[in-house]
């Protein structure tokens, strides 16, 4: 798939998606908070997601992603609300839930996640 990221990646891109949500801006700070990271570390991190296009800087510092960016995040955001969702109902407590979800959400293949949301979708009616 061509907007496949590395894990890291994904998450970032993941994390402005939700922080877009709730703040009227996003910044580098911002996602250093959320993630607790350096903020160096994810200033490295947003250099190599502006170069590849998925995250566009204002001159203010505000994060904005990219037509390709939000995809990304979106996908794995997808991922994200449906896995944990699943484990929960599951028995999964939520916080565990959360963190499994988070690292099944990238390997997972696509066949499997659609497969997934068609069961779950026919098991909630």
């Amino acid at each position: 798939m061509a907007l496949r990221l590395n894990e890291s990646a994904e998450d970032y891109l993941e994390c402005i998606l939700m922080l877009r949500e709730k703040k009227p801006v996003v910044r580098s700070v911002d996602i250093a908070n959320e993630m607790g990271f350096k903020k160096s570390s994810v200033s490295v991190a947003m250099k190599s997601l502006r170069e590849k296009g998925h995250i566009s800087v204002s001159e203010e510092g505000f994060l904005s992603l990219t037509e390709s960016g939000l995809a990304i995040a979106k996908r794995v955001y997808e991922r994200h609300t449906l896995l944990t969702e699943w484990l929960i109902r599951m028995g999964v407590d939520e916080s565990i839930a959360a963190k499994d979800a988070c690292r099944i959400e990238h390997d997972l293949s696509p066949e499997s996640f659609r497969a997934m949301k068609d069961y779950f979708g026919r098991s909630k009616k």
